[in-house]
């Protein structure tokens, strides 16, 4: 019944959004055509980019550790186990729950509009991204802890900062540093992007490179962007499988 289910809902959302499969491969040799313009590359571009790319690396590193340091202490209000009064704890779901509502590109463009095109508005986008990722993922690991710590402390009279201080934040830390440095990653990809609609960054090139028909300088771009992720990613995953 469930595959029934599942298949129905895959044939209505392809009638719907029009998805065929003879377009996609009649499509093919237009791709091929369009991927055989980006050859050879304009190397001499990558000096251009080296700069906004740097750019683009500070906006998701800011992004990123603006995210986190707010996205800890709500999770501890979001946490059932820790935080007992709904009062408390439905505000602060509902605030997690409304910054994932909106996308991080919808977050750039009204930054951009407010604080003018730039770095800052790309920063502020990936700053209120991180901060509801990370915060939902944080206090779903918070939930999932051993409560035999605290249960312990609250018997010998611990307040609550001791509790969570000495109860919680060893549990979570390390698993929460992990989410950190995914984040950055995802964050560097991101960034890469919100330079179109004005928010800083290797974007504003990558836009600029498409509307001019430069697809030689668009590949240097990608490639560019291509290698820094691995990089990054590379480093993070040691990283992280250190901590976790």
């Amino acid at each position: 019944m469930t595959v029934l289910l599942l298949l129905a809902l895959l044939w209505l959302s392809a009638r719907e959004t029009e998805a065929s499969i003879s377009e996609l491969i009649g499509g093919i040799p237009e791709m091929g055509k369009f991927i055989a313009k980006m050859f050879p590359p304009d190397w001499k571009y990558l000096r251009v980019v080296i700069k906004p790319m740097i750019e683009t690396v500070q906006m998701a590193i800011l992004g990123t550790t603006f995210g986190a340091i707010f996205a800890l202490p709500i999770s501890f209000l979001a946490a059932s186990n820790v935080t007992k009064g709904w009062a408390l704890r439905t505000p602060a779901r509902f605030v997690l729950n409304l910054s994932r509502t909106i996308p991080d590109l919808l977050f750039a463009a009204l930054f951009a509009t407010v604080f003018g095109y730039g770095p800052l508005a790309g920063m502020l986008a990936l700053s209120f991204f991180s901060f509801g990722i990370l915060s939902k993922w944080a206090y779903e690991a918070i939930e999932t802890i051993d409560n035999g710590p605290m249960e312990a402390m609250t018997a010998v009279g611990a307040n609550k900062l001791q509790w969570i201080h000495y109860g919680v934040l060893p549990q979570v830390l390390a698993q929460f540093i992990g989410f950190v440095m995914y984040m950055f990653e995802i964050n560097i990809r991101a960034a890469a992007i919100l330079g179109i609609v004005g928010a800083g960054g290797i974007g504003i090139y990558l836009n600029r490179t498409l509307g001019m028909f430069r697809y030689d300088q668009t590949i240097v771009i990608i490639l560019f962007t291509l290698v820094l992720v691995l990089a990054i990613d590379a480093v993070s995953s040691r990283i992280r499988g250190k901590l976790i």
